[in-house]
């Protein structure tokens, strides 16, 4: 789950993360009275929605006085900022977050993520803070530092204060900057978050380290543990279907492509997709049911996968373990009736009930193509969307 800059910087603030004084604001109106409340000469005005890159998207514009504040805020507010991060529909800018300028002298860049690798914590810190961090992790990897974190002792204060030696933090304002790291690893792990990450971190002119930008993400599963985090969710940033999923605790991702999956099981839809991009296709979803999945279920997951424009054809892959084949059959004929479907489906069941499963889709009256395996099945319904 994601959530805005203003939101990270306000859980940051409470381990004693520095960050500037802000305001949200949600009309250009609400803009300018923050500027006035935080009185500084110079103000940020900074478009917030779920993605990076906005500066350089036009989303981050320094005002000088309150007319300014005033003509970015009309521009940014309402705006499409198409980034890297968002793809080419981009994110309408909903809200913005009016904040105190301050004197930078350097930027740096400090993450905290999981590594797979490693399978530990891990905390990355770079002296080529600011826009273009990507670039220099792409062509220049040799300056980003990481410090492995041991999930006993968490991150020590001697890893944190070779950081900051290896990103060239000024010498008197090391001791600063490692008690930034530690309180940042602190709260990654207090929230269960699935990345932190400051970009840029700041050395100011009156000698402070802060956190000019901040991005939390956080482990869905782990949720349940933290309603406070669960109220900051954004739901016009999130997509429509993905939110309609998951009140049925549906496994949902959207994607680009014309051919709707419904699978059971993760490490199975994974590889549906994989044989549906092998035989020319391109599916238009990740979508797991799951291996108690009801009717009920099955038939808003089958809705869902309709309610996008794109899909062309639907393949149903399912391997009956504890998930039961006729279940899936009762759940996929129950749809196909309320929505009057008029697209290609293919279906291959296989395990649990399965002869039971086949037989209600072959009395159902409706034009359901039956597979064999899971190549035939994908084979065919690359062809019947062609």
């Amino acid at each position: 789950m994601n959530i805005h800059e203003y939101q990270g910087k306000e859980i940051l603030k409470q381990y004693g993360v520095k960050v500037p004084e802000g305001r949200v604001a949600f009309t250009v109106e609400e803009a300018v009275e923050a500027a006035k409340e935080l009185g500084t000469q110079v103000n940020v005005v900074k478009a917030q929605i779920h993605a990076g890159g906005r500066g350089k998207a036009g989303g981050v514009k320094v005002a000088k006085n309150l007319d300014e504040v005033r003509t970015y805020a009309s521009e940014i507010l309402g705006k499409v900022l198409v980034t890297h991060q968002t793809g080419p529909e981009g994110k309408e800018v909903k809200r913005l977050l009016i904040e105190q300028g301050c004197d930078i002298k350097k930027e740096y860049y400090v993450g905290v993520v999981v590594d797979r690798a490693t399978g530990s914590v891990v905390m990355m810190a770079s002296e080529e803070g600011g826009m273009d961090i990507e670039e220099v992790a792409a062509n220049t990897p040799e300056k980003i530092f990481k410090e492995v974190v041991d999930p006993v002792t968490g991150l020590n204060g001697f890893q944190a204060r070779r950081l900051a030696y290896a990103i060239n933090i000024p010498k008197e304002l090391i001791n600063k900057a490692a008690k930034f790291m530690m309180s940042l690893y602190q709260a990654f792990v207090d929230k269960d978050a699935s990345i932190a990450e400051i970009n840029p971190l700041v050395v100011t002119g009156d000698g402070e380290v802060m956190a000019l930008d901040a991005k939390l993400n956080f482990d869905s599963n782990a949720l349940y543990r933290h309603p406070d985090i669960v109220a900051l969710r954004d739901l016009d940033e999130e997509d429509e279907k993905e939110i309609e999923a998951s009140k049925f605790d549906l496994s949902y991702i959207a994607l680009d492509g014309n051919i709707g999956c419904m699978v059971n099981g993760a490490g199975l839809a994974m590889a549906t997709m994989d044989i549906v991009k092998f035989y020319g296709g391109d599916p238009a979803n990740f979508l797991d049911v799951g291996g108690g999945a009801t009717e009920e279920k099955v038939t808003e997951a089958f809705k869902i996968i309709l309610r996008d424009e794109k899909v062309k054809g639907i393949f149903v892959n399912i391997f009956g373990g504890i998930m039961k084949c006729d279940v899936i059959a009762n759940g996929v004929v129950n749809a196909a009736k309320q929505i009057k479907l008029d697209k290609p489906l293919v279906v291959r069941l296989e395990g649990t009930n399965v002869d039971l499963g086949k037989k209600i889709l072959n009395e159902s009256g409706l034009n359901i193509v039956a597979a064999e395996s899971m190549a035939d099945g994908a084979e065919k319904i690359v062809s019947l969307v062609k």
